[in-house]
């Protein structure tokens, strides 16, 4: 799943609306062309001012997220049924796991509109996402030995290629940029919600999980919409920083950075599954 409900336009609605001021805000004003709101002069700076996100605090609430999504994933994989018996393999998906994709995916949308309570949303997602992202993970393994690590490392080249193309300004975030990304992520949700609807009465959308050569072409563009994604959750951590958001967005960047991680780990593992099949 995407994120694109942590997006430049909650920044902005945080920004103008929680009590923290914004940094900077009492001397001098805000880069030109930020998204959020222009500083007002309310006299002497106040305590709430020591409290800015920063990028090794969300480094931290990223890596505390990211332990929890492991440990919980490790139960996941445990609680997955999948053996193989006389040459033949067998896979049982855990029922408990949909209501740790429903949990997630509801701590999400929850901490768009209540961003404070990300601290504690995050952790939900984590434990929530993590054990289903174990389980499925185990299925993949299960009917195709080896994939899961490919998909690790694969995952992990991309987040590092996409994060240096971004500090080095190759790639550059601009309004265009943001709107395409989101749109697409937008369009290829609703089709995947689609596709789980058609499922319920028997159908599918075929070309999604079909190993055919334009399944194949549309998991490589899922999978480069994924990492696209990863630009703009950088770029909203480094203009949330600039912009002395509270320290509490910190955990709303940390969780908007980890749905794009997962999200990308699995369109990477049903890309690789697909190329395994040819």
């Amino acid at each position: 799943m995407a994120n694109p409900v942590f997006n430049d336009n909650t920044m902005r609605r945080d920004a103008a609306g929680w009590a923290a001021p914004v940094r900077g805000g009492h001397t001098a004003p805000l880069t030109t062309g930020s998204p959020l709101n222009a500083p007002t002069n309310d006299g002497p700076t106040t305590p709430w001012s020591k409290e800015f996100m920063t990028v090794n605090g969300t480094i931290t609430a990223v890596a505390s997220l990211f332990v929890l999504l492991l440990i919980s994933a490790s139960f996941g994989w445990s609680a997955a049924g999948g053996t193989t018996l006389t040459g033949e393999a067998t896979y049982s998906f855990p029922p408990i796991a949909m209501v740790g994709i429903i949990a997630g995916f509801g701590a999400v949308i929850a901490s768009s509109f209540k961003p404070m309570w990300a601290k504690f949303l995050g952790p939900v997602y984590a434990i929530g996402y993590g054990f289903a992202v174990g389980a499925i993970s185990k299925g993949y393994e299960t009917f195709q030995n080896g994939i899961v690590i490919q998909a690790v490392g694969a995952t992990a080249a991309v987040f590092f290629v996409m994060l240096v193309l971004y500090r080095t300004r190759i790639i550059k975030v601009t309004d265009k940029f943001r709107r395409n990304v989101i749109f697409a992520t937008l369009g290829i949700m609703v089709l995947y919600g689609v596709s789980f609807l058609m499922s319920l009465f028997g159908g599918e959308i075929a070309f999604i999980n079909s190993p055919s050569l334009f399944g194949i072409g549309f998991s490589v563009v899922v999978c480069g919409i994924a990492a696209m994604m990863l630009a703009l959750d950088f770029d909203r951590i480094e203009k949330g920083v600039e912009a002395g958001m509270p320290k509490a967005y910190e955990w709303v960047s940390a969780l908007g950075l980890l749905v794009t991680i997962v999200w990308l780990y699995l369109e990477i593992l049903r890309l690789l599954s697909k190329l395994q099949q040819r």
